[in-house]
């Protein structure tokens, strides 16, 4: 007997070629796909409630008497009918009605409505309730079982969606809708039957707890959630298992010029810094291409991690490429690897958009002839143009910035076309648990958690805007003192122009109030060259405050740097403020990030900055972001279509993510025929995405 993935909706009842497209934007296309798409919410109306009970906000079946039938006239013409029963009296109002309606609802007749509770003219009244007269229902029968909200589109009703949900349940069997969990699995985490909980969450029976439904914790759907949970997790493994099967050029010790690099600095690494060390060259000496995510909070020496790592690759003449998302964090790590490697005699190659000419040509050869081993530069070293000598580790910056396609495109440039180059990720967006258990579980994780020596706390103060004036004093007394600051412009559009335009008027306000202190501008309008000369003039001192918008969130360091204003921040997230506030505090000296926001602050907006006032974990911080924003925001471009959860909800589902991970291992090891039908049954338009 075929599977339901294989019948169309269009061989239900009501579904035409015109339905079938609107639920075709809803990703239904089989009966399969209609039986998992379930209720995101039930109404109970299996109990009819008296009048006289009725509470405001109450979701409610009433049952009564016909009394009265008017239109009334008021800003809206509407249809009013009255309905006793013996305990009170309650208003249904039309504001869409037909003469048609306003003849069905005459005197005495018996009438059932459903519909919210709320307070009008005339006492409680329902706002055009889904209703049936007495010949449509046997008056005091009740429905067996809650009933059922789906997610819709426009052009779908819930009568509709119900019916068909419904018919597409009818057909539902444990033949046809095959139990991929094997029963080793099932037993061990207490999961019920597939074909149950999908007839459970379509009809929940009357004595349902609706309560741990709303929740999402109930076992019908805890069984779902594991199963879909565990199938991206499969296929996040799939796609690790694939890349293991690659080969990579082999880095069995570190070499000279990695004690060379580490005489010539000023400090000694961490022992956290030198722990990921050594995890990355076990990773590199075992012949697969590694794929390791570095997280470090904001200043604990990621970069340091990349060029101990770069070392060891050039002391075999190796190529090594840094990618950043931005051409101002690109120059950064130019300016820093040229710094550290060029008094070894090791030539460091640059390659962002804005090269052009003669000077594009020549940084193209040096990549091409290998005469450059380090190359540093932006998403413009995917582009096909750029060929290698022999790549052999990609350091990308900020990961999340860049989507997966983009990775797999600098896979293609390595040693020719038969070895994999390396990959080591470094992201300062602490990665919450939650995500990098489910969402990463393709690349192995290391964590920085000790920042270097020297680094100073910052203390965060939230501040109204109605002290204003208090804060520019603040600013000019640090300026005095011969200290730096910045002064961020956040806005809630995301047009750039406007947030150039705020930017542009602060900095005209500040250099109003703040005379003979040198005012640097900087915004994503700027041309690069214009961009990196404000910044170098401020990273020199020549300018005491720095106005940007956000463009400054990563990778600027300018050690005096040590206040920072935020306008705003109720707009910003917790990991962008985060972010922004780790410019400062780079120095000896005592640091402050001022939030500057607009009152009134909401009640929402007052918990997000208490959180960052609080705490500098980034951890913390992040988990907390995961639990306002959820987690697309989070992972930015890197998962586009990846994280888009039927059932699951990583932050709810969170605890069962280590059970998911040992069911994914049993999976692989004892039962790898069941994975393929798994991972079509929950990710079809994954499959086609994860196999780039």
């Amino acid at each position: 007997m075929s599977g339901l993935e294989t019948i169309p909706v269009t061989e239900l009842k009501g579904i035409g070629s015109a339905v079938a497209e609107k639920l075709a934007k809803l990703n239904i296309h089989s009966l399969q796909d209609l039986v998992f798409h379930l209720p995101m919410r039930y109404q109970d109306r299996t109990k009819v409630v008296p009048i006289g009970r009725l509470r405001l906000g109450d979701e409610v079946v009433i049952e009564g008497d016909v009394i009265g039938c008017e239109v009334a006239m008021g800003k809206r013409r509407s249809l009013l009918c009255r309905v006793k029963d013996h305990s009170g009296t309650l208003t249904l109002r039309f504001f869409h009605f037909t003469a048609g309606q306003k003849k069905q609802f005459e005197s005495g007749k018996t009438i059932r409505a459903f519909g919210e509770i709320k307070r009008g003219s005339f006492g409680y009244e329902i706002f055009h309730p889904e209703y049936s007269l007495a010949d449509e229902f046997t008056p005091s029968t009740e429905q067996a079982q809650l009933t059922p909200t789906y997610p819709l589109t426009e052009g779908l009703t819930q009568l509709k969606m119900r019916s068909f949900c419904e018919q597409a349940l009818e057909r539902v069997t444990p033949y046809n809708v095959i139990e991929w969990l094997p029963e080793a699995i099932r037993h061990k985490f207490q999961l019920p039957p597939l074909v149950d909980a999908i007839h459970y969450l379509h009809k929940p029976p009357a004595e349902a707890d609706v309560a741990l439904l709303a929740s999402g914790k109930h076992p019908a759907q805890f069984r779902l959630s594991f199963e879909e949970l565990l199938a991206h997790q499969l296929s996040l493994v799939n796609k690790k298992q694939q890349a293991k099967l690659d080969r990579a050029p082999i880095i069995s010790e570190a070499g000279a010029v990695l004690g060379k690099l580490l005489e010539s600095l000023p400090f000694q690494p961490t022992n956290a810094q030198q722990r990921v060390f050594q995890e990355v060259m076990q990773d590199v000496s075992s012949g697969h291409p590694m794929l390791r995510l570095v997280q470090g909070d904001v200043g604990s020496g990621k970069t340091l991690v990349a060029a101990m790592s770069a070392a060891t690759f050039i002391q075999k003449g190796l190529q090594v490429a840094i990618m950043a998302p931005t051409e101002i964090l690109a120059e950064q790590h130019f300016n820093n690897f040229k710094q550290w490697f060029e008094p070894l005699d090791i030539e460091v190659a640059w390659l962002v958009g804005k090269l052009k000419g003669n000077a594009r040509i020549s940084q193209l050869e040096r990549i091409a002839n290998g005469t450059a081993l380090i190359v540093v530069g932006t998403h413009a070293l995917f582009q096909e143009s750029v060929q290698f000598k022999n790549l052999s580790l990609a350091i990308i910056d900020e990961q999340h910035r860049f989507g997966v396609h983009q990775r797999m495109a600098l896979r293609e440039k390595g040693v020719d076309g038969l070895l994999q180059p390396h990959q080591l990720i470094m992201t300062a967006t602490p990665i919450p648990r939650t995500l990098a258990m489910s969402a990463y579980a393709d690349l192995d994780c290391s964590v920085i958690d000790e920042l270097p020596p020297g680094r100073t706390p910052v203390t965060t103060i939230v501040v109204s805007d109605k002290r204003r004036n208090e804060v520019i004093e603040r600013v000019r007394a640090a300026c005095n003192e011969g200290k730096q600051a910045y002064w961020v412009c956040t806005l809630v559009e995301e047009s750039e122009a406007l947030q150039c335009q705020a930017a542009e008027e602060t900095a005209v306000m500040l250099s109003d109030s703040l005379a003979g202190i040198k005012i640097g501008l900087i915004h994503g309008r700027l041309k690069a060259p214009e961009k990196a000369a404000i910044m170098q003039e401020f990273k020199q001192g020549d300018s005491q405050l720095l106005v940007a918008t956000t463009v400054i969130e990563v990778g600027v360091d300018v050690p005096n740097a040590s206040l920072m204003v935020i306008e705003n921040p109720e707009r910003l997230g917790l990991a962008q403020l985060h972010q922004l506030r780790g410019r400062v505090g780079r120095g000896q000296a005592a640091s402050h990030c001022v939030l500057l926001y607009k009152t009134p602050l909401s009640q929402h907006g007052k918990v997000r900055l208490g959180i960052i006032r609080e705490t500098s974990d980034g951890f913390k911080i992040a988990e907390k972001d995961l639990e306002i924003r959820g987690p697309g925001e989070l992972l930015g471009s890197r998962q586009t279509g990846l994280m888009e959860f039927k059932v699951a909800d990583l932050q709810r589902d969170k605890a069962m993510l280590e059970q998911v991970q040992s069911a994914a291992l049993l999976m692989y090891q004892s039962h790898h025929e069941h994975i393929e039908p798994l991972l079509s049954r929950w990710l079809p338009i994954q499959q086609d995405y994860l196999n780039v």
